[in-house]
């Protein structure tokens, strides 16, 4: 008897986990995406626990309009609605720097774990949930790469603790959280460049060089064969044809 009520509840628990990685790789875009931000101050100094303590929901609010704007050009009738959650202050566990793929998978199951932990009942719905690690920009000069995991739909992303750096975070956060629904790098992880075509946001432009936009996923704005530019806000990015298609915009 017991043995039967055992394996009926372990076949429940794998249908919900098969039901919810379904959903995790099959987004439906006719409904709102609610986007969980949980910042921490990753530095404990005062200066980012400040920063911290004056955001609210227009901090972000340049992402949601232009995730919307976005969607809406690819005939999406979607939204996005960013809350700001709980500041954690327990940091999610650092990501291994040029690591080995099993040093990875043991990443992903810590960082997973670590938001099971961390998520309560009073957090609310969240189709996203991001960790945005805050530094104080006086004291680091270049943040560690971040992430986000399409399964679970969780990420976490190192972000300057500084108002002159919003717009530019903006644009970090925009790009790790469609990382969270399938869209990938298009840039050559060992140069920093745009990858051609897929990183141009106008790859038939002539002469192709200079671009004058960054696709959102190149995160960088091509100059020369060897040289390119950071953003400065999302109005200097675009969501290309390709990154859509993996996200499920387009065909």
């Amino acid at each position: 008897m017991w043995k039967k009520v055992r394996v009926f509840i372990l076949l429940l628990v794998l249908g919900y986990v098969a039901i919810k990685a379904w959903k995790d790789l099959n987004q439906n875009w006719d409904q709102t995406i609610v986007v969980l931000l949980h910042p921490i101050n990753a530095d404990g100094s005062h200066n980012t626990e400040n920063y911290i303590q004056q955001l609210n929901a227009q901090s972000f609010a340049e992402a949601s309009e232009y995730l919307t704007a976005s969607a809406k050009n690819y005939h999406k009738n979607t939204s996005f609605i960013f809350k700001i959650g709980r500041e954690i202050k327990t940091l999610p566990p650092e990501l291994p720097e040029h690591g080995s793929i099993l040093s990875a998978i043991l990443w992903s199951l810590k960082f997973r774990y670590y938001a099971w932990k961390e998520t309560q009942s009073t957090d609310g719905y969240a189709t996203v949930t991001l960790y945005l690690n805050y530094y104080d920009s006086n004291k680091y000069k270049v943040l560690k790469h971040s992430t986000a995991l399409e399964r679970g739909r969780i990420g976490v992303v190192n972000l300057f603790a500084d108002i002159r750096q919003d717009q530019q975070n903006q644009v970090v956060m925009a790009h790790e959280l469609l990382h969270a629904f399938g869209a990938t790098d298009k840039y050559d992880l060992s140069t920093g460049q745009p990858i051609y075509p897929q990183g141009y946001v106008n790859p038939n432009q002539q002469p192709r060089l200079p671009q004058h936009q960054a696709e959102l996923m190149a995160g960088y704005i091509p100059i020369t064969e060897t040289k390119s530019k950071i953003p400065l806000n999302l109005q200097q990015t675009v969501i290309g044809n390709l990154t859509a298609h993996e996200i499920g915009w387009s065909q």
